[in-house]
């Protein structure tokens, strides 16, 4: 798309718009077993969100192309390093709306209650997932329009339970409780680990301003700007409100719920407080999924583009939106939802948000080590901030191998599953690329006798 229609608000409310959502508003449930010991995942997580920030505002500035962190990755270790995070970026992306939608279904139980059957539950989600798509494929103008919004929406109830929550707030509620079965009495230090990784699903879509940069106004200053200005505002409403949630409701209480913060606004002003907050939940996933529905189909397309995903997922429509990207994703995420909801609400939620944490990370990792290796390959150009940058880059490193492992043997295992899946698509998209080579310029050697 030509029209470049994204300013810097626009970037911050995407970048705030996905970071606030399904993490937030389901999160005090998963952390209640857990009490004092999240702040020092927070922590961990807050250093690896504002190190990662860091990154992607350089690297943006060195490299302002669309596509985010497969391009910068490409750039620093070469075609197949980029295939391998676009293609983990590519998955985290529709298994995050899986949570993210799995949260909306959570919220909407407030005012259905029927809806924490599954076959119901799965249904709405997925009905929902597909009226986002549609919305989508009308363009980027319209996006921009709901997701600005959404933003504002879903920050109202959030500051109304950080502020009022305090006064609601009982030390003995935030100790970690004397039951749970989520601290391993060897090491807490392994807790901390999972708890950062559990906090680190929050700040998943720092990067967002980073994809559409073929729609950004002056996308060099506009993306660094966003990117460290939505993290620190989605970071303050993250630690205010889940720790002030977690203060008020007993652990046993919180880890039932299946609408946690809706539970707080019920002890601070009533039932309608209940409800409102619920709404206002509700606004906040919708508002991310619809930010996350248009990533899942532009992250395909920037590498179809490139040439390492088939050239099909490139194509746009009259909108300039990649339809059949957008399309095949949200199928992806339908099948997703339905498979797991025989977990229940807060079940299914956590297994794939460590899933999806995981193959996040691994671009994370990528586009960190790719700093590092740009800033040493382009030092002549950078003197005076290269070492600085590459300190940041080896936090933001060091935190998401941590976080990796904080995900859990299971997680990481099928996280590995779904990096190694994607190579055949590579090895095929190679030979249709020399194919098509081949055909342009018959004096080319043929495919098969191409030197590797």
């Amino acid at each position: 798309m030509n029209k470049k229609t994204m300013g810097l608000w626009s970037c911050v409310a995407l970048v705030v718009g996905n970071m606030i959502g399904s993490g937030i508003f389901m999160l005090p449930s998963v952390l209640a077993g857990y009490g004092h010991l999240t702040l020092w995942g927070w922590g961990g997580s807050l250093i690896a969100a504002l190190s990662l920030a860091i990154v992607f505002a350089r690297l943006s500035a060195i490299i302002p192309s669309a596509g985010g962190p497969h391009v910068y990755t490409r750039e620093a270790f070469g075609d197949f390093a980029g295939y391998l995070c676009a293609w983990c970026y590519w998955k985290s992306a529709w298994i995050g709306n899986a949570a993210i939608v799995v949260t909306v279904v959570g919220y909407f139980t407030v005012f259905f209650p029927q809806l924490a059957n599954p076959v119901a539950g799965a249904s709405l989600a997925v009905g929902l997932l597909w009226l986002l798509t549609f919305i989508n494929l009308g363009g980027i103008g319209i996006f921009s329009l709901v997701q600005n919004a959404f933003t504002v929406l879903k920050l109202i109830p959030l500051l109304l339970i950080a502020v009022c929550g305090w006064f609601f707030f009982n030390a003995d509620n935030f100790a970690v409780p004397v039951y749970t079965q989520n601290i391993p009495e060897s090491s807490w230090l392994a807790a901390v680990s999972t708890l950062t990784a559990l906090t680190m699903w929050s700040f998943v879509g720092l990067e967002s301003a980073t994809v559409p940069a073929g729609d950004v106004k002056d996308p060099q200053k506009t993306i660094p700007r966003a990117t460290i200005i939505g993290t620190l505002i989605a970071g303050a409403f993250y630690v205010t409100s889940v720790t002030v949630v977690q203060g008020m409701l007993p652990a046993r209480a919180l880890t039932a719920s299946t609408a946690p913060f809706a539970d707080a606004a019920r002890l601070i002003v009533g039932d309608w407080g209940y409800y409102l907050i619920s709404a206002g939940a509700i606004i906040a996933a919708v508002g991310a999924l619809n930010g996350w529905v248009m990533m899942q189909g532009q992250i395909p397309m920037a590498a179809a583009r490139d040439g390492l995903l088939p050239a099909s997922l490139g194509k746009v429509n009259k909108h300039g939106v990649p339809a059949l990207a957008l399309v095949i994703s949200s199928a992806l995420v339908s099948l997703l939802v339905i498979t797991n909801f025989g977990h229940g609400l807060v079940g299914a939620f956590q297994i794939i948000i460590l899933i999806g944490t995981m193959t996040t990370l691994v671009p994370y990792m990528l586009c960190a080590a790719g700093l590092m290796q740009l800033m040493v390959d382009r030092r002549h150009v950078f003197p005076a901030s290269v070492l600085i940058l590459v300190l940041i880059a080896c936090v933001a490193f060091i935190f998401a191998i941590w976080a990796l492992y904080g995900s859990g043997r299971e997680a990481v295992f099928w996280g590995f599953l779904v990096l190694v899946a994607g190579i055949p698509i590579y090895t095929w998209r190679k030979w249709r690329t020399k194919v098509e080579a081949a055909r342009a310029d018959p004096f080319l050697p043929a495919p098969s006798a191409v030197k590797r």
